[in-house]
C-alpha cells in the first residue's frame, strides 16, 4: 500500500473497531485536501468496495461492507493521472509495468485508463504508479465483521511469510497473532503445495515419456497462468491441470468443514484476482497481503514477536516450503519423482523463469521448440513470491529465511508427510493410483481450456 494511504487505512480500521466509523469517514471527507470524488474512490477501495461518491456515500459504504461480494475489478484507477512519469518513448511507469498492455492513454484528457477487458488485476501497475493513482481493493473490513462473529475462519499463509514479520518471528508466533486477530487457526499453504507436488510428480511420469516431451507446472503464480491463458494458449495442453496451492487449501478445508471461511495471506495482489476466477470463486473468501496484515496488526496492537507461540505438529515439508522462491517447485517435484519413479528421474530436466521478462522468453522458446528441458516453471515476480510486490523485506533476505526454514523442516519430501497422507485419505485419495483418477482428484484440478 502506498505510504500516503497507510495512515488513512489504519484510521479506518481503528474507527471500525471502536465504533466511530461513520464519524471518522465524515471527518476525513471534510478535512482532506484531495478532490472529494477521488477521495471517495480511495476510501471505497480501502474498504474493499465499489461505492460512488454521493450525498449518501457513508451509508452506501456501510451497506457495501456488510454485503461484500467478490465480484468486480480488484485494480482500479482512483484519481486523475497527470502522466508526469512519461518517458521519451511516450510510456508511463504503469504502462511499462503491465504484462498485458492493458493501460492506455486517453489523448483527449491527457491521462491513462485501464482497459478492463485486457486487465488481469495482476496489480503490477499499483506498485509502479508513483502517485497512488491506481489502487487494489483491501478486503479486510468485510472480513472484520466475520472475525467478530463465532464463524470458523482459517488463515492460510503463503510459504513466503517466514521472516516477513521479523527475523526471529516463528510460524508458531504468527499462528498466535492470527488467532488474536480473530482467526480460528492458521495453516501453512506449503502443506497443500505438498499435495500438488505429489500430483505433478505423477503427471510427469505419465506425460514425459522421452526427451522430446515436456510439461509446464501450473502451481503458484497467477501471473504465469495468466500469460499462458492469454498469450501462449497453444501451450495450455502441456500445463498441469492443477489449482494453485492457495485454491487447493480453500477447497480441502471447505470439504472438511463446509461452514468455514478461508482467507489467504500472501505477498501478491494477483492472488486477489485469482480468488475470484469463475472456477475458483467459492474456494477462497478473502485475500490479504503481507503489507495489509502488517498495518492491521499495528493498528490493533498485535505484535507477533511479543507473543507466546502456539505450536502445531510438523506437517509441511521442505519441498512445499520452497515454493516461496524461484526454483522451489522444480526442486519439490524432482525430489518426489526421484522417490516415486527413480528410473524416470534420470530424464527430469527443469528450467525456471524469474520475472515477466524471463517468463516470456522461456514460453516463446517453448512455442518454437527451442527449449532443452521437460519441466518448465515460471514466477511473475523476480525471485518468486519472496520478491512479490507486497512483501515486507527485500527478496534476498526473504529467500534466506525461506531456505533456512525449509532446510530445518523435519519432513523433507512431501510423500513422507503422515499428516498429508491422512488428509488425502479423508478426501478419498488413498494411493498413487488414485491420483490418476480424475474423479478422485477433482479438488486439486481445474480446466485451463
Amino acid at each position: 500500500m502506498k505510504d500516503q494511504y497507510k495512515d488513512l487505512f489504519k484510521s479506518i480500521i481503528d474507527s471500525y473497531y471502536n465504533g466511530n466509523f461513520e464519524d471518522k469517514v465524515k471527518l476525513i471527507l471534510s478535512q482532506s485536501k484531495i478532490d472529494k470524488q477521488d477521495l471517495c474512490k480511495i476510501i471505497s477501495s480501502l474498504c474493499g468496495t465499489d461505492v460512488d461518491c454521493s450525498s449518501n456515500f457513508i451509508e452506501d459504504l456501510k451497506k457495501a461492507i456488510k454485503s461484500y461480494s467478490s465480484d468486480g475489478k480488484i485494480v482500479n484507477k482512483v484519481k486523475h493521472c497527470s502522466m508526469e512519469c512519461i518517458d521519451e518513448n511516450g510510456q508511463t511507469l504503469c504502462q511499462k509495468s503491465c504484462p498485458f498492455d492493458a493501460i492506455l492513454v486517453n489523448t483527449d484528457k491527457n491521462s491513462i485508463y485501464i482497459d478492463k477487458n485486457k486487465c488481469t488485476d495482476c496489480g503490477f501497475c499499483v506498485e509502479a504508479c508513483p502517485t497512488g493513482g491506481i489502487m487494489d481493493k483491501v478486503q479486510f473490513l468485510p472480513l472484520a465483521n466475520i472475525l467478530k462473529s463465532n464463524s470458523p475462519v482459517i488463515a492460510i499463509v503463503a510459504p513466503a511469510i517466514i521472516g516477513q514479520f521479523g527475523d526471529n518471528v516463528s510460524m508458531d508466533q504468527l499462528r498466535s497473532a492470527f488467532k488474536k486477530l480473530g482467526f480460528t487457526d492458521m495453516i501453512e499453504v506449503a502443506f497443500f503445495a505438498d499435495m500438488l507436488t505429489l500430483k505433478e510428480a505423477i503427471e510427469f511420469d505419465n506425460y514425459v515419456k522421452d526427451e522430446k516431451d515436456f510439461m509446464i507446472t501450473s502451481c503458484c503464480c497467477p501471473m504465469w497462468v495468466g500469460m499462458l491463458k492469454r498469450i501462449y494458449n497453444n501451450l495450455i495442453k502441456y500445463v498441469s491441470p492443477s489449482v494453485s496451492p492457495m485454491a487447493a487449501g480453500g477447497r480441502i478445508l471447505k470439504k472438511l468443514n463446509p461452514n468455514c471461511k478461508v482467507v489467504f495471506i500472501g505477498p501478491c495482489i494477483a492472488k486477489k484476482s485469482e480468488a475470484k476466477e469463475k472456477d475458483i470463486i467459492n474456494d477462497i473468501d478473502f485475500v490479504l497481503t503481507f503489507s495489509e496484515v502488517k498495518d492491521i496488526f499495528d493498528t490493533l496492537d498485535i505484535y507477533p514477536y511479543k507473543l507466546q507461540g502456539e505450536p502445531s505438529t510438523e506437517y509441511a515439508s521442505r519441498g512445499g516450503r520452497l515454493y516461496a522462491r524461484t526454483g522451489g517447485v522444480s526442486i519439490a517435484v524432482s525430489e518426489a519423482v526421484e522417490r516415486i519413479f527413480p528410473e524416470k528421474y534420470k530424464l527430469f530436466k527443469a528450467i525456471k523463469a524469474s520475472g515477466i521478462k524471463e517468463c516470456k522468453s522461456i514460453l516463446t522458446k517453448a512455442q518454437n521448440g527451442e527449449i532443452e528441458a521437460n519441466f518448465i516453471e515460471g514466477m511473475g515476480c523476480i525471485g518468486g513470491c519472496v520478491g512479490g510486490p507486497k512483501t515486507l523485506i527485500p527478496k534476498d533476505q526473504g529467500k534466506m529465511h525461506v531456505d533456512k526454514f525449509a532446510q530445518d523442516s523435519k519432513i523433507k519430501v512431501s510423500i513422507d508427510s503422515d499428516c498429508m497422507n491422512k488428509i488425502l485419505d479423508m478426501i478419498g485419495v488413498h494411493s498413487i493410483e488414485d491420483f490418476k483418477d480424475e474423479n478422485k482428484i477433482k479438488l486439486l484440478e481445474r480446466n485451463f481450456n
